[in-house]
């Protein structure tokens, strides 16, 4: 690293000289000039150090990482020390260069007539490969070794490729091949297998921190610590970033840099604000989140960055709950460290998957949307009411042991219970909007609330203004069958229906709720692929046929709880079920056959028709036996029915 910032000036050994008066940007002007200058590479640089000291030098390099991690830096310099020479004293590749050789500033600055640099973005053709085959025959004018440096490899098309082969397996002696890219798997794997591939590392924070340190100390400019670790946190490890924000930095600060330029610079936010506002989320205090929301975006603030910034302290807050250490960040502030230290105590991990969630897909929305301000206020208006929403593990309990224990369910939600904090144990999370908690824990501890899938956003029915929880639970399975008389008025208070699972008696009832709501399909699967093994209050075990659908039980199972807002688990059994609904039917119809072949009326009249079959059966009923079936069913009392079979000795015609 000494060799950037030399005693009589800061450019390093064999950097190009700037000319009077033209301005030269940090990135080029503190380009690294040896392996000595790199940082953030120790291991390829070990690597490269002890091939070049054996002399295991290979034909090909293959070097790949994100932008501005020096993989053209590190091509050069691979150049460079290929060719290094001094004459009289040193004459054969070498990465210890403390000194210019007499090829080094030539290669440095990419005019060296035996360094080849080619762009592969604007060079992608066959022709363009054609004419490295064709040169690579004549060994190298002044250099020791002829380089081909290819940038953006991956651009090259198919054939290009191919045609690269051969030279590329089995060069001359005299030819070198460098290849960079960003986009190592479009690069075919039978030219990786014939170069040596090094992955050059994002720079982490704290090497990041300490070299742009050394060059605003270099350039003379006053510079925060907390703006260079926003500098460092937007470069996200690309050295090249870093240095042309630090350039910005200088001219937009002019010698003196806050922290509060850089953001304004970057659009970013106050990141103590961030804090504050994933405070208000968490709280689910929607009208002080927007309220924050609104000020960071007046003072230039960029929606997407808020909510990305906001999606960063949710990972750092998770990053500490489950590694401690990972407070020792140096990229971190201390408001950061502290605060979000005790966000990590009080907050559970399923609150803050949910949230990393809920703003990593709105984070897309928010790019994407016409109104950018607009989707990030709705974003965070969502994500202060799923804060409020109970973890699914509690929802569950709430759920099993709320009907027993109502009281005590009760009391624990009106004294202002975790919230979202869940497992965490703050009362200062979860008191959310219209202390919407406290009205589920208190309708759950009265009746069943309708609840959607556990885990899918977890939509409960939140009753509000004193809404009875049962009305809003979604259609039911029993169906009146004696309307009340017209005289009678309901009082004011009734008891809570009964659950609708209790109302499942066979799969007839399941595939009768399937056809009510108009899903034809599901019906059919039940009717035709299921065999009822076993049904209990909540769960339905059953054999499905080899020909269903493999979601079908899932399907049922979400539709269910939908449909009833029970909460149905549909289990596959590997114990021999019953026959199926239409087998069932088609047993009764072939009896009812069998019962019409053998009455002797029906019996004589084939007799009298040679050739008549009977082709179908139809069972009249009146109104009253349905009346009566649909009673005996939903388990009503069927007083005032009629007898089923006029020979019945209670039959009479009269009544």
């Amino acid at each position: 690293m000494d060799g950037l910032f030399p005693k009589d000036g800061p450019e390093g050994a064999g950097a190009p000289e700037a000319k009077p008066g033209v301005y030269r940007v940090l990135a080029r002007k503190y380009r690294p000039q040896s392996f000595d200058d790199l940082i953030g590479q120790e291991p390829m640089v070990r690597t490269l150090s002890n091939a070049f000291d054996t002399g295991r030098i290979a034909q090909g390099y293959m070097l790949t990482g994100v932008r501005g991690v020096g993989k053209t830096t590190t091509a050069r310099i691979l150049a460079r020390a290929l060719n290094y020479e001094i004459p009289g004293e040193i004459d054969r590749p070498t990465i210890h260069m403390d000194r210019l050789g007499s090829h080094c500033r030539a290669i440095m600055e990419g005019r060296h007539v035996d360094v080849i640099e080619m762009d592969a973005a604007s060079h992608t053709g066959i022709g363009d490969i054609r004419e490295i085959i064709e040169a690579v025959r004549y060994k190298p004018v002044s250099a020791r070794t002829k380089v081909y440096i290819i940038d953006e490899v991956h651009m090259l098309s198919t054939a290009a490729f191919n045609g690269l082969l051969k030279t590329l397996e089995e060069p001359p002696e005299h030819v070198k091949f460098i290849f960079a890219t960003t986009e190592i798997r479009k690069v075919p794997i039978t030219i990786l297998s014939r170069c040596q591939r090094f992955d050059l590392r994002r720079i982490e924070a704290d090497v990041l921190l300490k070299h742009l340190g050394r060059i605003a100390e270099a350039e003379g400019v006053t510079i925060e610590e907390e703006a260079l670790k926003l500098v460092a946190r937007a470069a996200e490890g690309s050295v090249r970033d870093s240095l042309s924000l630090l350039d910005q930095a200088i001219a937009h600060g002019q010698g003196a840099i806050t922290a509060d330029q850089v953001r304004q610079m970057l659009g970013l936010a106050d990141r103590a604000r961030v804090i504050d506002l994933f405070e208000h989320v968490m709280k689910g205090d929607a009208a002080a989140a927007l309220a924050e929301l609104r000020a960071q975006y007046d003072v230039g603030a960029d929606p997407a960055v808020v909510v990305a910034d906001l999606a960063e302290f949710v990972h750092f807050v998770t990053r500490l709950k489950v590694v401690p250490e990972a407070a020792s960040d140096s990229a971190a502030t201390e408001a950061e460290v502290t605060r979000g230290g005790a966000f990590a105590a009080a907050l559970s991990i399923r609150i803050l998957g949910r949230a990393w969630q809920i703003l990593l897909k709105g984070l897309d929305e928010v790019k994407t949307a016409a109104k950018p301000l607009a989707a990030a206020e709705m974003l965070l208006i969502r994500l202060c009411y799923a804060a409020d929403l109970p973890t699914p593990d509690e929802a569950i309990r709430l759920l099993r042991d709320g009907a027993g224990a109502g009281g005590a369910s009760g009391g624990a939600a009106s004294g202002g219970g975790s919230g979202a904090a869940g497992q965490g144990g703050s009362g200062s999370y979860g008191a959310g909007p219209g202390g919407a908690s406290g009205a589920l824990r208190a309708a759950v501890g009265a009746a069943s609330v309708a609840a959607g899938p556990i885990g899918e956003g977890a939509r409960m029915a939140l009753p509000r203004g004193g809404a009875d929880p049962v009305a809003q639970a979604g259609p039911r399975l029993v169906a009146s069958t004696m309307p009340a008389p017209a005289t009678e008025t309901r009082p004011a208070a009734q008891p809570a229906a009964q659950p609708a699972r209790a109302r499942f008696r066979s799969l007839a009832d399941v595939a009768a709720l399937a056809a009510e709501k108009r899903d034809i399909k599901l019906k059919i699967a039940i009717e035709r692929q299921m065999r009822l093994v076993r049904l209990e209050p909540g769960r339905i075990e059953v054999q499905v046929t080899p020909d269903a659908a493999k979601d079908l039980t899932q399907d049922l199972g979400r539709k269910l709880q939908d449909w009833t807002g029970e909460r149905w688990l549909i289990a596959v059994s590997r114990e021999e079920g019953g026959a199926t609904i239409f087998e069932e039917r088609q047993a009764a119809r072939e009896q009812l056959y069998s019962d019409a072949r053998s009455d002797p009326l029906v019996a004589a009249v084939l007799r009298r028709f040679p050739g008549a079959s009977i082709v179908d059966i139809r069972v009249n009923r009146d109104e009253a036996e349905i009346a009566a079936e649909r009673a005996a069913e939903a388990g009503l009392p069927v007083e005032g029915m009629p007898p089923e079979e006029p020979d019945d000795p209670g039959w009479n015609p009269d009544d």
